[in-house]
C-alpha cells in the first residue's frame, strides 16, 4: 500500500491543488467566496472550472457532475461528459464556469412535499464552494446544493448551510462582546461515528427481507447472541480486516479522516470514527462513507447493512454525531479556558446549548425520527425516545454552585460569579461518560447519540446549530444593552440553570424509573415517527427557523408531508415484503415439512403399532396451530393495507400503520420465528439468524 500521506486527498479538488493549479487573484477570490461566503465572480468560476476539468482529466475522469442530497437521504449524481464537438468533426474537452456554478435536474422526480408538480420538473444545482470537489468512479463529482425553480430548498445540504451561517451570526455577536475582534468566522465541527453489519454476501441473497428493506422481518433467535460480550473490541476477522484495509484507503483518497475501527457489541456489528470536520464537510464525508461501505463490501464478499435494526434480540446501529464550535482562529468554544473572561464564555456557550436542547427537545426528536431508528430508540444499545443532557459530576456542581451563588469545591471560597475568578482546571475527561445519555458532554464537545446509523447527519445538526443560534440570539440582545456586562452574564448563566435544569440528567437512561422522573419534570417521550414528526409545524418551531431563515414555512410543511409519506412507504414495503414471504415460502415449506413428519408418523406405527409418536403428532399439531394464526394474521394485513390506502390525511395514516399495521406485522412475525423454532432447517427457506450473525470468517 501507498504510504497514506501520499494518497491522502489525491482524488480531491483540495486547497493544495487550488494553491498549486489557479492563478493567484483567483485562489484569493476562490478562498473568500469559500471562508467568509463573498461572491465570486462568474468570469473567475470559469478559470476555476477549466483548471479543475484539466486535474480531473489527469486523474483519468471523462464526466463531471452535481453531486447533491435529495431528500431521500442518499446522494443523487447526473453524468455529463466534458467533451465538446469541434468543426474538424473531432472534439475538445470543456467545462465552463456556468457549468460549474449550475445544472440542472428534474426537480419533481424526488420528494419535494408538494413543492414540485409532476408538470413542474425544473430544478437547480448550484455549487457548495465550501466543500471541495472529488473524483469518484472517474467522475469528477462537485458537491452542489438542490433547489426548486422557485428557489425553495429540496435538499438537505442548502438548510444545513443555512443553519451553519445562522449560528455563525449570532455567535459572532457574542464573540464581539467579549472583545475578541480577531475571530471573523465561527463553524461548527461534526465528526460522525458510523456504525453497520457485515453479512455473507450469498445469504443476503437468499433472504427477501434484507434485499427489498434492509433488514430481517423474520428470524427466530440464535443460541447466542451477544450475551458473552465477546465481540466488542475483539479481534477483528480476517475476511473483515481486508474490507476494512479497502475502506480506509479509498476514504482516505477522498479526503475523509477515517480513524477508528473496531468490532462493535454485535455479533457482525463494526463501527468507522472519523476525525472532525467542518459540518457541511463532515455530512458530505458521512454520506460518501456509507457509500463506498457497501460499495467495497461487496467486493469483499459482503454486504454492509446499514439499517437501524437489521437483526431482532441484539444491538442495532446508530450513529453519533460528536458536535462543537470553533472559530477560524482554532479555538473551541467549548474548551474553557485559563482566564476569567473566556471561563464566563465557556459557560454561556455552554447555558446556550442546555437552553436550546430543552426549549427544543421535540425538534431534536423529531430529527432522528425515522421508522428503522424506532425500532431502536430506547431498546438497551441506544438513548432512551426522551431527549435529555449529560454534564457530568464537576460541571453540574459548577452550575449548581453558579445557580445558588454558593461555594464551589473546598479550591474556592468566594461565590461563584462567573468572571470574577477562574474556573478550576477542567481537564477533558473529567468525569465518567455516560452511553445512555442523548446528549452528553464529553470534554470539549457534544456527542448526540439518537441518530441512527442509515441517517444523513444534516438533519440533526439543522436543528442543533438554529436552536443554538436562537438561544445565542436572546443572550446577544440581553447583553448588548446591558449597563454592567459581567452582572448580566451571571444573570444569564444563572437564570438559564434555574429554567433548564430540568434537562439535564446524569443517571441511567435505559432505567424505567427515569421514564416517570422524566415525565414529572415535563419532558417530552416521543416514542415513534408519527408522535414526533408534527411538531416540526408548531407555532415556535416554525417561527425559529423562519426567524433565521433555515426554513421557510412553505419548505417546513413539505418536510412534515414527505417524512410522514416516507414513514407509510417504508412500512408498506416492509409489510407487502412480509405476505410475499409467507405466503410464496414459509407457509409452503412448512405444509412440506408437516406432511414429511406425519408421514413418518405413520410409517413407524406401520412397522411399529405401539410406537410412541408424541414427537410426530404435537409437532404436527403445533405447526397446524401456528400456520393457522400465520394465515389469519396474513388475512388481517391484506385488509389493513387495502384500509390504509383509503386514509386521505398523511398523518392519519401514519398512525394507523403505527398502531394497526405495525401490530399485525409483529403477530405475523411472532408466529413465523416460534415455527422456524421446530422446522428442519433443511425446509426452512431462508439463512437462520445464527447463519448471518455468525456467517464471516
Amino acid at each position: 500500500m501507498n504510504k497514506v500521506t501520499e494518497i491522502f486527498g489525491s482524488l480531491v479538488f483540495n486547497d493544495a491543488v487550488m494553491r498549486e493549479r489557479l492563478p493567484k487573484e483567483t485562489y484569493r477570490a476562490l478562498q473568500l467566496t469559500i471562508k467568509l461566503g463573498k461572491h465570486l465572480d462568474p468570469a473567475l468560476a470559469t478559470v476555476v472550472a477549466n483548471a479543475m476539468k484539466d486535474w480531473a482529466i489527469e486523474k483519468g475522469a471523462t464526466h463531471y457532475t452535481h453531486w447533491f442530497q435529495p431528500m431521500t437521504g442518499i446522494t443523487a449524481e447526473k453524468h455529463d461528459s466534458f467533451i465538446s464537438p469541434s468543426e474538424d468533426g473531432r472534439i475538445i474537452m470543456e467545462f465552463s464556469g456556468k457549468e460549474l456554478i449550475q445544472g440542472e435536474s428534474d426537480a419533481s422526480s424526488f420528494p419535494s412535499g408538494g413543492l414540485r408538480a409532476t408538470f413542474e420538473a425544473r430544478g437547480y444545482t448550484a455549487w457548495d464552494a465550501t466543500s471541495y470537489a472529488f473524483i469518484k468512479d472517474g467522475i469528477l463529482c462537485i458537491p452542489t446544493a438542490f433547489c426548486s425553480y422557485g428557489g425553495e430548498a429540496l435538499d438537505k445540504k442548502t438548510p444545513l448551510l443555512r443553519s451553519m451561517e445562522a449560528l455563525n451570526r449570532q455567535a459572532m455577536r457574542i464573540l464581539r462582546l467579549f472583545g475578541n475582534t480577531e475571530v471573523t468566522n465561527v463553524k461548527t465541527t461534526v465528526g460522525p461515528e458510523q456504525e453497520y453489519f457485515l453479512i455473507p454476501l450469498e445469504l443476503y441473497e437468499k433472504r427477501k427481507d434484507l434485499i427489498y428493506t434492509g433488514r430481517t422481518l423474520y428470524g427466530a433467535k440464535p443460541p447466542k447472541g451477544q450475551e458473552l460480550d465477546d465481540h466488542y473490541f475483539g479481534a477483528i476477522k480476517p475476511k473483515v480486516a481486508e474490507f476494512m484495509e479497502e475502506l480506509h484507503v479509498e476514504l482516505w483518497k477522498l479526503g475523509v479522516n477515517a480513524k477508528t475501527e473496531h468490532n462493535e457489541a454485535a455479533p457482525s456489528q463494526h463501527e468507522l470514527a472519523p476525525i472532525y470536520t467542518t459540518t457541511n464537510i463532515a455530512a458530505d464525508h458521512n454520506q460518501l462513507t456509507m457509500e463506498i461501505m457497501q460499495k467495497i463490501a461487496k467486493k469483499h464478499g459482503l454486504v454492509c447493512l446499514l439499517a437501524e435494526k437489521p437483526f431482532e434480540g441484539v444491538n442495532g446501529s446508530g450513529k453519533h454525531n460528536n458536535w462543537s464550535i470553533s472559530t477560524n482562529t482554532g479555538v473551541n468554544l467549548f474548551e474553557p479556558g485559563d482566564t476569567p473572561y473566556e471561563n464566563a464564555q465557556f459557560l454561556l456557550f455552554l447555558c446556550a446549548v442546555i437552553k436550546a436542547v430543552d426549549e427544543y427537545q421535540d425538534l431534536l426528536r423529531m430529527s432522528v425520527a425515522s421508522a428503522g431508528n424506532d425500532h431502536r430508540l430506547g431498546a438497551n444499545e441506544a438513548p432512551p425516545a426522551i431527549v435529555s443532557m449529560f454534564l457530568g459530576a464537576e460541571l453540574n456542581a459548577i452550575l449548581d454552585a453558579i445557580e445558588q451563588d454558593g461555594e464551589y469545591g473546598t479550591r474556592e471560597k468566594e461565590l461563584m460569579r462567573v468572571g470574577v475568578h477562574t474556573l478550576p482546571k477542567f481537564p477533558k475527561d473529567s468525569t465518567d461518560r455516560n452511553r445512555t445519555s442523548p446528549f452528553a458532554f464529553t470534554g470539549n464537545k457534544f456527542e448526540f447519540r439518537m441518530l441512527g446509523s442509515s441517517a444523513s447527519i444534516s438533519d440533526a445538526n439543522v436543528v442543533i446549530n438554529t436552536a443554538v443560534a436562537e438561544a445565542l440570539k436572546q443572550y446577544a440582545d440581553a447583553l448588548e444593552g446591558a449597563e454592567d456586562f459581567e452582572a448580566a452574564i451571571h444573570e444569564l448563566i444563572k437564570s438559564t440553570i434555574k429554567e433548564h435544569k430540568r434537562i439535564i440528567f446524569n443517571g441511567n437512561g435505559y432505567d424505567e424509573s427515569w421514564t416517570k422522573e422524566a415525565a414529572a419534570r415535563g419532558l417530552l417521550n416521543l416514542k415513534s415517527t408519527p408522535d414526533a414528526i408534527p411538531c416540526l409545524l408548531d407555532e415556535k418551531n416554525i417561527r425559529l427557523f423562519t426567524t433565521h431563515k433555515v426554513f421557510s414555512e412553505i419548505e417546513l410543511r413539505a418536510r412534515h408531508e414527505i417524512m410522514l409519506e416516507s414513514y407509510c412507504k417504508i412500512l408498506r414495503i416492509e409489510a407487502l415484503t412480509m405476505l410475499d414471504m409467507a405466503k410464496k415460502d414459509i407457509l409452503p415449506a412448512i405444509s412440506a415439512f408437516s406432511k414429511t413428519v406425519a408421514e413418518s408418523g405413520v410409517a413407524k406405527k406401520a412397522l411399529v403399532p405401539n410406537a410412541d409418536v408424541t414427537y410426530e403428532t404435537e409437532t404436527v399439531s403445533q405447526i397446524s396451530r401456528l400456520s393457522r394464526e400465520m394465515l389469519d394474521t396474513i388475512k388481517l394485513l391484506e385488509t389493513d393495507l387495502e384500509h390504509s390506502a383509503t386514509i386521505p390525511c398523511v398523518k392519519d395514516k401514519a398512525f394507523f400503520y403505527k398502531d394497526v399495521i405495525l401490530t399485525a406485522m409483529a403477530k405475523l412475525r411472532a408466529a413465523a420465528d416460534e415455527l422456524e423454532t421446530v422446522t428442519d432447517s433443511k425446509y426452512w427457506p431462508y439463512p437462520s439468524y445464527g447463519e448471518l450473525l455468525f456467517g464471516v470468517k
